[in-house]
Order: C-alpha cells, then sequence, then structure tokens
C-alpha cells in the first residue's frame, strides 16, 4: 500500500472566551499566565514531535496550528515548532502552514511575525460582521476589528480564508448578504461557510436558541451559494468556497484520507503502516497532556482501524468533496477492493445520492444536501 501525504494538526487549547455553539477542545484562559502556559505547552508539543517515528519517511505537506485560539500565542512559539517540525520530518518546498486567529485577540506584531517565520496562510474566525449576530454568538470582536484583521490578513499572507456561519438566531437574507459582501470586499481567496448547529455539551444545547426554520435555512445556503458563484468561487467541499488555486491543501488532505499527525491536547492522529491504519488520540486536558508529556505519555486512546471502520471513514471524508472521488484512491487509501461497497454504492445511486461514472463517485446535489443520509448507507456497525 502505497504510503499518503502526511500532514501535521497541531492544537492550541486556549481562549479568552468559550462561544455558546463551540463544542471543540478549547478552554478559556481566565486568571492563568498567559506566557507560562505558552512555554510550558510549547515545550510539551516538541516532546511529542520528537516522540514520533514515521515510516517510512515523508515530507509533512501540509501545517495548520488550530484551536482554540492559536494567535494567542507569539510567533516565537510557532518558529520553535516549525522549526522543530522541519528538523524532524522535513517540511515540502510548499508546505502550507495554516495558523487560526480570532479577530478579537487581532495583534498587527503577530500577524507579521507569523508570516516572518514561515506561515503562509491564515484563517480568521470572523462568522459575522453583523454586530448583534457577534453578540448573540458571543463573540468577542466586534464588525470593525473583524474587517480590520481580515484586510491586514490578505496584505500579508499569501491565502486568507474567512469562517462565516449562517442561520444564526434571528437572521434574515438581507444579513446573509451584508457578511457576503463584507466578505468579498476583503478580497480574499478562500470562504468557509457553516451552518449553525446546536451541539451537546454546549450552552446553546442547554438553552437553545430559536433559529431560522429548515426552508430559510435552505434559501440562506442557496443564495451564499449562487453569490460566491458569481464572484469565481468554486464551492469545492461541504463547506468551503473557494478562487482557482486557492483550495485549502490541509483540509483536502483529511478529504482524500491522507495521513496526519495530530499534536496537541485532544489532537486525533491517523497513520498508515504496513497496509493497515491506527489512530490515536492525545489526552484532552491541556494540564493533563502537559503533565502526561513530561513522561513522554501522550495517547489516551489508540486504535487499529476494521474494514468497516476504513469503508465508513474514507467516505464521510471523501462525499464531502463535490467532486468525489476516484476509485483507485478508494483503493490506494484503504488497501480494499472497490468491489466491497457495491451493495451500498447500488443503494446509494437508487437513492440517486451519488453518481458513479468514469471511475469516479462523487454526490449528486441531491446527496450533497443530505449528505449524511448518504453516509449512513456505508454505516456498518
Amino acid at each position: 500500500m502505497q504510503s499518503p501525504p502526511l500532514s501535521v494538526y497541531i492544537h492550541i487549547p486556549w481562549c479568552i472566551h468559550k462561544c455558546p455553539y463551540c463544542d471543540f477542545n478549547s478552554h478559556e484562559f481566565k486568571d492563568q499566565n498567559l506566557k507560562n502556559n505558552e512555554e510550558a505547552y510549547t515545550t510539551a508539543l516538541i516532546k511529542q514531535i520528537e516522540n514520533f517515528s514515521i515510516e517510512p519517511k515523508r515530507p509533512i505537506q501540509s501545517v495548520f496550528f488550530g484551536g482554540g485560539t492559536p494567535s494567542l500565542f507569539s510567533p516565537k512559539a510557532f518558529d520553535r515548532l516549525i522549526k522543530k517540525l522541519n528538523f524532524k520530518f522535513g517540511l515540502d518546498k510548499n508546505c502550507e502552514i495554516t495558523i487560526e486567529a480570532n479577530p478579537g485577540t487581532f495583534d498587527k506584531q503577530h500577524f507579521y511575525g507569523y508570516r516572518d517565520i514561515g506561515i503562509n496562510r491564515m484563517s480568521i474566525g470572523v462568522q459575522s460582521f453583523n454586530h448583534e449576530h457577534l453578540k448573540k454568538l458571543e463573540r468577542i470582536h466586534n464588525p470593525q476589528e473583524a474587517f480590520d484583521a481580515s484586510n491586514l490578513a490578505v496584505k500579508i499572507f499569501d491565502k486568507v480564508n474567512i469562517d462565516l456561519m449562517f442561520a444564526l438566531p434571528g437572521q434574515s437574507l438581507n444579513d446573509v448578504k451584508y457578511d457576503i459582501t463584507k466578505a468579498l470586499e476583503v478580497g480574499t481567496s478562500h470562504i468557509s461557510y457553516y451552518h449553525l448547529t446546536i451541539e451537546p455539551n454546549t450552552f446553546f444545547y442547554k438553552f437553545p436558541p430559536k433559529l431560522p426554520d429548515g426552508e430559510k435555512s435552505a434559501e440562506m445556503f442557496d443564495l451564499i451559494t449562487n453569490k460566491l458563484n458569481t464572484a469565481n468561487f468554486e464551492h469545492y467541499e461541504t463547506s468551503a468556497y473557494a478562487k482557482k488555486n486557492t483550495q485549502c491543501s490541509h483540509n483536502l488532505n483529511y478529504w482524500n484520507f491522507g495521513d496526519y499527525l495530530g499534536i496537541g491536547a485532544g489532537a486525533h492522529s491517523k497513520l498508515s503502516h504496513e497496509g493497515k491504519i491506527f489512530r490515536q488520540s492525545c489526552f484532552k486536558n491541556p494540564r493533563n497532556y502537559i503533565k502526561n508529556a513530561n513522561s513522554h505519555n501522550f495517547y489516551d486512546d489508540e486504535k487499529l482501524l476494521s474494514s468497516n471502520d476504513l469503508i465508513f471513514e474514507f467516505m464521510m471524508n471523501a462525499l464531502r468533496l463535490n467532486n468525489g472521488f476516484s476509485q483507485p484512491l478508494f483503493e490506494q487509501r484503504t488497501n480494499l477492493p472497490i468491489s466491497i461497497i457495491d451493495k451500498e454504492l447500488g443503494l446509494a445511486k437508487d437513492k440517486k445520492l451519488i453518481i458513479q461514472k468514469n471511475g469516479r463517485i462523487k454526490p449528486t446535489v441531491l446527496g450533497q444536501n443530505f449528505l449524511n443520509e448518504l453516509l449512513q448507507i456505508f454505516l456498518r456497525d
């Protein structure tokens, strides 16, 4: 089995304020000392990088610093990590290195500092340019801060993504139009647009806000897609729109079922070795992660994926891409024959959820709109 491309995800688990919709592994700083946390946590991350042994050796195609709010940390911390990754594995000459940033932690010098150490892509967590919606989402920035941070990012970085959300409490179609207009004014080449969903273990789950109904949400989605298509953005993945040659390489590696190292509290890895695929997950609590790193113990779970796991996980990723995947890719990445899912493919075609043509499998528009129903077909356990 040919080894897939290799990416790295590094998780920075702290933020200033936990948003009511957020179910990510993020923790408020409160009265903790940021500088001390940064030093202790970065040291633990470096220990985990040193602990990895990848065979066969492959250069890293992309690095993604996610959170939490990575932009709370200084360029110095990320410089240490990038240099360690390059020394340990080697970075591909075209390696895409992304950092997530919150406009509420906007620091002009940090932005320039991130670029100077080799970060070439920034993802800005704007969510909305509307003051009332930002308040309801409990974001710590205001519309002007979002606009200023986005504009500066576009000037500094080769590629910039803006995160936006729709189907927000009290949101109208005109509100959605306004957010799109402001994002396009910035001149970004990539927009990720997420439907607000109420996740368990969030404040919104305990105290649900009134959201637009399904019909209104569908109108918003159609409006977003039409507006961005008109502005020469391709809707290439469930929640992602990009201009030509600006798709997110890191996320594409996920969707194409590539390998990745997950470094940091709660991070997950997927690694192929000798025809088998393994998953590892790190301790979620950052304090536990740092404590266990001192004894070179990073994982609270390790698992060998079964054939059924591989089928579902491959489909869960690859069918997010509107252009789907080639049949040989399924066989390369899972080490399973495509015939093993003939029954499921037939059922999905009968329901008009996929098209199988010229050695390629991709979701229909119906399949894109009912992705969860499509994926259930491939869930065997």
